[in-house]
């Protein structure tokens, strides 16, 4: 590896239909720290058809270092595949369209990376809205209680993890353990990740490394982007033999307890009685959670306390039909159609 004062950098950026989004993340990557000379700016469009297109060739116009590449396969791993294999760059760092990264955002991570054995690197993302619905929605997803121990989700120490969103790897690593799984149209990150480490290197998250990430405004809409997380998270699973973290099986486990404990309870008082006590802790837990939130933004209270059941339920129903789908009816129909859901 060179020293990292000369390490060069691809950033590859899967894109599609961002028009609104696309300007503050290319800008974000022009005002860098690390030198321009060393980096460049990959955008993989999904052949958008919003004029997100026309925005990078003006940008690809200007500036040498920011190029579009046509991504035919239009799904987010295809693109990402084809940014590392164009790139000829040392380091890969992995970010996304609806993202903007903090000006020493490549530095940090190069800093990171060199400075500790390990095979990637990656920071906290700043989960951001601007409406009252939006905001709701980020507080949650930086919560404990809403994400558990995804630790880029909210972490304020240095510390070693299973994922990181936003990924920087040692270019020599990827081609030696491969590149994203083109199959997973959700979820990929965490693949790549599992196969990090069950090859022997770390993966270490740093709080030095900022970037911020528009959340969805949209309850149907992160609904839908969870109940897939859930679903993909159960072939990332069976691809392995196992999960990465015990944070994934746990809204899994909190459904089925519900859905046990509701039926079940009407043949067995006992079954009753336990059933009102997880879901009286539960609303304890959401109430106390919200609150917190709502001291930090009281303008989000019409929402908050809906949200976390909507993260929690949604991923857990996605990882139960995952499970049906890949490990007993094994159904291409569905799984056609969840792939189409996903993009």
């Amino acid at each position: 590896m060179k020293d990292k004062e000369n390490l060069t950098v691809s950033v590859v950026i899967p894109c599609r239909n961002e028009k609104n989004y696309i300007k503050k993340c290319i800008d974000s990557f022009i005002e860098q720290t690390y030198p321009s000379e060393l980096f460049e700016v990959l955008i993989c469009d999904g052949m958008s058809d919003d004029g997100t297109r026309d925005i990078v060739m003006e940008y690809q116009s200007k500036y040498s270092n920011i190029k579009l590449i046509d991504n035919e396969g239009l799904s987010a791993p295809k693109g990402m595949n084809k940014g590392i294999k164009y790139s000829k760059k040392d380091v890969i760092i992995i970010f996304g369209a609806h993202a903007y990264a903090k000006e020493d955002f490549i530095e940090e991570n190069i800093k990171a990376l060199i400075n500790n054995d390990v095979g990637c690197v990656g920071g906290p993302i700043e989960t951001i809205n601007e409406d009252d619905k939006g905001r709701a929605i980020s507080l949650a997803m930086s919560s404990p209680f809403g994400v558990g121990n995804a630790l880029f989700r909210y972490a304020k120490e240095e510390t070693y993890v299973d994922t990181v969103a936003f990924g920087c790897y040692r270019r020599s690593i990827l081609d030696k353990i491969g590149y994203f799984d083109e199959e997973l149209v959700r979820n990929q990150d965490d693949e790549l990740n599992f196969r990090v480490i069950k090859n022997g290197y770390k993966i270490l998250l740093s709080p030095k490394i900022r970037s911020y990430y528009y959340s969805r405004s949209s309850l149907k809409k992160l609904w839908k982007q969870y109940y897939q997380y859930g679903f993909w998270k159960v072939r990332v699973m069976q691809k392995h033999g196992r999960t990465a973290s015990i944070r994934h099986l746990v809204p899994a486990a909190f459904v089925i307890t519900n859905i046990l404990g509701l039926f079940l309870g009407l043949v067995y008082k006992w079954i009753l009685y336990l059933w009102f006590v997880e879901i009286g802790l539960y609303i304890i837990g959401d109430m106390i959670s919200s609150l917190k939130l709502i001291s930090k933004d009281k303008s989000i209270w019409k929402y908050i306390f809906f949200i976390f059941p909507i993260l929690h339920f949604s991923y857990g129903l996605g990882f139960l039909n995952g499970l049906l789908n890949f490990y007993v009816f094994k159904s291409q129909k569905s799984l056609e159609k969840n792939t189409k859901m996903s993009r």
